[in-house]
C-alpha cells in the first residue's frame, strides 16, 4: 500500500528551492504528511563525509548553524496555518550524501526538490544535487521546476496541488508503480491521463523507407496493440476507476511525454525509472532526464522496487 507520510524537502534557501517547499505543504495538507525542512551545508573538501573527516576550521560554527536555521524557520513559517508540521534540520557533509542518507534513515515516503539552485548554468546539467539524487535517493523524488516568467515564485500552499496529472507508462513494473502513485494523488475532480508511446523514430528521418514494408499499416498495428494493451492495463490496475482518460501517441517518448503535457496543460508529470544498475543509468538520461529538463510543471520519478 503507498503511503505519503513523510516528505523530505532540501533546500539551499533560493527561489526554486521556494517553490519546492510550497509543493510540499500542499502535498502535506492533502496526504496527511509530516515535512522535514533540511538544508546541507556542504563541505568541499576531498575524503568521505561526515563531520569527523573534516579538520576543525572546516566545520559549521554555531552562529552560522544558527543564521541558517533561523532561515529555515522563516521559511517553514507558513506551515502552521495550514496544519502541516514542519521539521527544520541542517546537516553538514556533501549535499547528495547528506540527502539520500536522510531520505533512508527518517525514513521518508517522498523527496521533494527544485531541478536546480542559485546557478542558472545548472539547469543544463539538471544540477549536480538533483541529478545524482534522482539516481539513487530511496524513494520518489518531485522535482520542482522554476517558476514560469511572470509568475508567482511558489505555488500557493493553500489549494489542491494538482487539478491535472499526466502518467507516461511503458507497461514495466516501475511504470505501473508509478501509475499507483498517480492515482494516489488524484484526489476528487482531478483529470488523470495515461499516457503510452510507441517509439517510432521515422519521424526524424522523413527520408527513410523499408522496401517491400508497409510502413503505414505497420504502424496502424501497433498502435491498436497498444491501446488494447493500455486498456487492459489500467482494468487490472484501476478497475472501474473513473476520470481515468488513456492515450497513446508514436514517436519519441520524451517528445510525446512533453507535448503531451503541455497540450493538456498537466499539473504534474508522473514517471517511473526500472532501476538502477549501469545499464539503466546509462539510459536514464534519454527519456526521464529529457522530461524533468523540459517540463514546465513539477515531475514526480518513481523507481522500480
Amino acid at each position: 500500500m503507498i503511503e505519503i507520510r513523510r516528505i523530505l524537502c532540501p533546500t539551499d534557501l533560493s527561489d526554486v528551492a521556494a517553490r519546492a517547499f510550497d509543493q510540499a505543504l500542499a502535498l502535506a495538507r492533502v496526504q496527511g504528511a509530516e515535512v522535514e525542512l533540511a538544508h546541507v551545508h556542504e563541505m568541499r573538501l576531498p575524503g568521505p563525509a561526515g563531520p569527523a573527516t573534516y579538520p576543525p576550521w572546516a566545520i559549521l560554527d554555531p552562529e552560522l548553524r544558527g543564521r541558517l536555521q533561523s532561515a529555515l524557520a522563516a521559511v517553514a513559517a507558513p506551515a502552521s496555518e495550514l496544519g502541516v508540521v514542519v521539521r527544520i534540520a541542517v546537516y553538514e557533509g556533501r549535499v547528495v550524501h547528506e540527502i539520500v542518507e536522510r531520505a533512508r534513515s527518517w525514513p521518508a515516503d517522498l523527496v521533494v526538490m527544485g531541478t536546480h539552485g542559485r546557478s542558472g548554468f545548472e539547469r543544463w546539467v539538471l544540477g549536480s544535487v538533483t541529478d545524482k539524487a534522482l539516481h539513487c535517493m530511496p524513494c520518489p523524488v518531485l522535482v520542482v521546476p522554476p517558476a514560469p516568467a511572470g509568475a508567482d515564485v511558489g505555488a500557493d500552499p493553500g489549494t489542491p496541488p494538482f487539478r491535472r496529472i499526466l502518467c507516461a507508462i511503458d507497461f514495466s513494473p516501475a511504470s505501473l508503480r508509478a501509475l499507483r502513485y498517480a492515482v494516489k494523488l488524484q484526489q476528487a475532480g482531478v483529470e488523470l491521463t495515461v499516457l503510452h508511446v510507441v517509439e517510432w523514430q521515422f519521424e526524424d528521418e522523413p527520408g527513410a523507407r523499408l522496401a517491400g514494408f508497409d510502413v503505414p499499416e505497420f504502424r496502424r498495428y501497433l498502435d491498436e496493440d497498444a491501446r488494447e494493451r493500455l486498456d487492459r492495463t489500467l482494468r487490472d490496475e484501476l478497475g472501474a476507476r473513473p476520470a481515468v482518460r488513456a492515450q497513446v501517441a508514436g514517436g519519441r517518448s520524451w517528445r510525446e511525454v512533453l507535448r503531451a503535457a503541455q497540450e493538456g496543460r498537466a499539473d504534474l508529470v508522473v514517471m517511473g525509472v526500472r532501476g538502477r544498475g549501469p545499464v539503466d543509468l546509462a539510459l536514464f538520461g534519454s527519456t526521464t532526464q529529457h522530461v524533468v529538463r523540459g517540463a514546465a510543471c513539477p515531475v514526480l520519478v518513481v523507481h522500480g522496487e
